[in-house]
């Protein structure tokens, strides 16, 4: 499982494009996780499933809303990583309202999730694997901090436990 000091794993993630420019063109455009993080400091957040119940009403609109204490305290970008296809991802940043807040990435087969060890096996529930709910504050593509939250639990892998994180 990843750690604290630990890189980013390398793998690519798929990100939505509402707006063509910058060479990115409309639908699923892929991130590479080790460039796109290279010199920054990223709050990431990863959780189960779009449109879910606790991600949907706490989980994404908590880091939405403290957007500007991130980048207060230095983070430039904020990261939601799960285990979704990008038009999912797309469809529930547009429901969410968190264009320019919170890059919404789709972890479609679950390679970073698997990479980084923080699996949540839901196939006797039919929903596959996913990925456990976690936050992590990553500093040019290493972990500074790793929250993961115990099965059924949100606690510390809030926007407020990640921020307070940030600005240590």
């Amino acid at each position: 499982m990843i750690k604290v000091g630990d890189k980013l794993p390398a793998s690519t993630l798929m990100e939505y494009s509402e707006v063509e420019g910058g060479g990115c063109s409309l639908g699923p455009n892929p991130v590479d996780v080790v460039k796109a993080s290279a010199g920054k400091t990223i709050a990431l957040f990863a959780l189960p499933g779009a449109f879910t119940p606790t991600c949907s009403a706490k989980h994404v609109p908590g880091y939405v809303e403290k957007f500007k204490g991130f980048k207060a305290a230095g983070v430039d970008e904020i990261w939601c990583i799960s285990v979704n296809d990008a038009f999912v991802m797309g469809a529930w940043a547009r429901d969410q309202k968190s264009s320019g807040k919170v890059r919404m990435l789709a972890d479609g087969d679950a390679t970073f999730t698997k990479a980084t060890g923080l699996t949540l096996d839901l196939t006797g529930k039919g929903m596959g694997l996913r990925s456990n709910r976690y936050s992590m504050l990553v500093r040019d593509g290493k972990v500074a901090s790793l929250n993961i939250e115990g099965p059924g639990k949100f606690e510390v892998s809030d926007a407020a436990t990640l921020l307070a994180q940030a600005k240590v």
